[in-house]
């Protein structure tokens, strides 16, 4: 049991190391292809002007050096489902495959079909059609998460599926419901927004570097309000589609939402805080206040969860004993302790349906798959002796889900400075405090973006599926010492990627920021 436990840990930081570095690339490609889009709309509808020719050329470099390193990293993350999680694989292998397939064989294609256009096709054909194919890239971009995050929502909530006893899997029965489902539709929105927000904030960080130093300043005021105008729809719409994903977290995964909050017993009215420091020493089973400190926000949790200021919001115990209220009403849900009664009675009734089937036991078959059907809904909970169990590591979802939300508050206020200034003032953004703000919210934008993925991903543990498939039954049959090692090779050939990208990305700056303006 102890080397499955490593090898579950090992595998899951292998896995998160992976995602983290790719999700370092994938919001600025999402946001800075559409950044350019505009930028070169503009040079085209002023036929073709040389100075919005430039701006847009200098930011399609830094565009494709970026969009290489995410797909580099985007593959070798999709390898790992097969490598290190070929259970979880085959158990969901008709489903989960669905919307990466349709990734790769339509965003993906159209991404590197019209990128091609786009870096080598300015003098090639017209610069109608080079529009269109900077569009189309961006837009194949957009596509491209869409299924992913598809594909992720439904490890969040699955649906759309049933479980085929005899080929021991999960089997797509409704397409929409997988595609369309609130949890993936929020979640896209979500993370395409926060990727609009991310290239915002670093084009006006980057623009404010060469403010400092005074070197073309007509090139960083024009950009500052191209990627103004789209960081401030991406933040503002984030922070909407976020709000959208907390009622669904509240009505789908309430063990997550009561981790962000650090809230063990929940109430009618229940705030928000604003600002927290969790107290160590809490833990299930004792009666330890949860905070050291906080500041609360009176009712607003309510809200954001339920859209309702006097709603009860259950917290950790209140989901383990299947407590909550709907209108003030008690709603009648299944307390943890009877989950697991269930899900060892589902496993029990597949083993019992299988031997039934070896030994042509047809009655003895159907009866058992009639119990099973019954039970599934609670299958991965079988896996467990505790309630305990269930609970995610809530110092991690706790901080990371009020540093993502502290900081979109500050990043919201920024880009709609800088906006302002660059409309109004121009020549302030080149004050020396204002260009090192600028520069150092680009450290923050990235913070606030991974500390997101982390929220949503460390909060939902122990499952890889919600409630049917626990990570350490996930795994493959690997030993400890093999995934170890591929971690730290990850590790080092991944720092060295970005390494190289910050090393190239930091010299393109600097050869075009002095160039002459036009």
């Amino acid at each position: 049991m102890n080397d499955l436990i490593t090898v579950v840990d090992w595998s899951r930081w292998q896995f998160a190391l992976t995602a983290m570095y790719h999700w370092l690339f994938v919001p600025l490609t999402l946001g800075l292809g559409v950044i350019v889009a505009v930028m070169e709309s503009i040079c085209v509808r002023r036929g073709m002007d040389g100075k919005w020719l430039s701006i847009t050329k200098f930011w399609m470099r830094l565009f494709g050096i970026n969009f290489a390193l995410g797909v580099a990293t985007g593959i070798i993350l999709e390898f790992e489902f097969g490598t290190n999680w070929s259970n979880y694989s085959w158990f969901v292998g008709d489903i989960f495959g669905a919307p990466l397939a349709i990734e790769g064989i339509f965003a993906f294609f159209m991404e590197s079909t019209f990128v091609a256009v786009m870096f080598f096709g300015w003098k090639r054909v017209s610069p109608r059609f080079h529009l269109a194919a900077t569009w189309l890239t961006a837009i194949g971009a957009t596509i491209s998460a869409l299924w992913i995050l598809v594909a992720n929502a439904w490890m969040q909530y699955p649906s759309g599926m049933t479980f085929n006893p005899d080929m021991m899997r999960n089997e797509m029965t409704d397409f929409w419901a997988v595609a369309l489902s609130p949890v993936a539709i929020n979640k896209f929105f979500h993370a395409v927004m926060s990727g609009w927000a991310l290239a915002g904030v670093f084009v006006i960080g980057v623009s404010s570097w060469m403010l400092m130093r005074r070197r073309r300043v007509e090139f960083a005021v024009r950009s500052i309000k191209v990627a103004g105008w789209v960081g401030l729809v991406g933040i503002v719409l984030t922070a909407a589609t976020g709000h959208g994903s907390a009622v669904e977290v509240s009505r789908t995964q309430p063990m997550k939402l009561a981790a962000m909050e650090g809230l063990w017993n929940g109430g009618h009215g229940q705030e928000l805080v604003a600002f927290g420091i969790l107290n160590p020493e809490k833990t299930f089973d004792n009666d330890v206040d949860p905070y050291l400190f906080k500041i609360g926000l009176p009712g607003a949790l309510s809200v954001l969860a339920r859209n309702d200021f006097n709603a009860f919001v259950p917290g950790i115990n209140d989901v383990i004993a299947g407590r909550d209220f709907v209108g003030g009403k008690p709603l009648d849900t299944v307390a943890y302790t009877e989950r697991m009664e269930r899900g060892r009675a589902a496993r029990a009734a597949l083993a019992e349906y299988s031997v039934a089937v070896n030994h042509g036991n047809a009655e003895g078959a159907e009866a058992a798959l009639k119990a099973l059907r019954a039970d599934y809904p609670y299958f991965g909970y079988g896996y467990y002796d505790s309630p305990a169990d269930f609970i995610p590591p809530v110092a991690v979802t706790f901080y990371s889900f009020h540093i993502m939300v502290l900081a979109g508050g500050y990043l919201m206020a920024f880009i709609a400075v800088m906006l302002l200034l660059a409309y109004v003032r121009p020549m302030w953004l080149t004050n020396k405090w204002l260009c090192l703000l600028g520069m150092f919210s680009i450290a923050i934008v990235w913070i606030c973006s991974q500390a997101g993925w982390v929220c949503a991903e460390v909060g939902r543990q122990p499952w890889v599926i919600q409630d049917l498939m626990p990570t350490r039954a996930a795994i493959s049959a690997l030993s400890v010492e093999s995934v170890r090692l591929t971690f730290w090779l990850f590790a080092a050939v991944f720092t060295a990627l970005l390494a190289a990208e910050a090393s190239i990305m930091l010299r393109q700056i600097s050869i075009h920021s002095k160039e002459t303006e036009e």
